[in-house]
């Protein structure tokens, strides 16, 4: 197992350096799902739902949210994007949306935090727009599928 790259060598957390690193492309996928009820994914199918169009707002929540991940998440550098796409699948067998963030940048450090935090964000906008009609819904497997980039090279979820 390899070290925890955030804690120096007396376990004091820190922000990696990586001002050494060369400047690469860098992407990153990262996927979830929210399951509902059917009625739920019915209004926002036909877009009636109170507060407007539902994965529209979403959409660009997670975009929002991908450029603030540097102030979520404690020991993340600030990266500029240079593009992130949502898009969502709606899987009406089981009354599920996924959402798919594709999160691009050229720099010294991925935009994994990026991708699995705008992927959250989409989700949860989801939630809050329909919590009204749907206090159960269930957000599922928030996750990495695959990155690409760095000293590290490429990554793909196994499955």
């Amino acid at each position: 197992m390899s070290h925890l790259t955030h804690f120096d060598a007396s376990g004091q957390a820190h922000m990696v350096d990586v001002g050494s690193k060369a400047e690469t492309q860098r992407v990153a996928v990262a996927k979830g799902s929210i399951h509902m009820l059917p009625a739920t994914l019915a209004t926002i199918q036909q877009g009636d739902a109170k507060k407007g169009d539902v994965l529209g707002i979403a959409r660009i929540a997670a975009i929002q949210g991908s450029k603030r991940t540097s102030e979520l998440i404690p020991l993340c550098h600030p990266i500029p994007l240079t593009k992130v796409s949502v898009e969502f699948e709606i899987a009406a067998t089981d009354n599920t949306i996924h959402c798919t963030v594709t999160a691009e940048t050229v720099g010294r450090t991925g935009v994994e935090m990026e991708a699995l935090t705008a992927t959250s964000i989409a989700l949860l906008t989801i939630y809050d727009m329909c919590k009204a009609i749907d206090r159960g819904m269930q957000i599922k497997e928030i996750r990495l599928l695959e990155k690409a980039g760095g000293k590290s090279g490429h990554w793909q979820a196994p499955g």
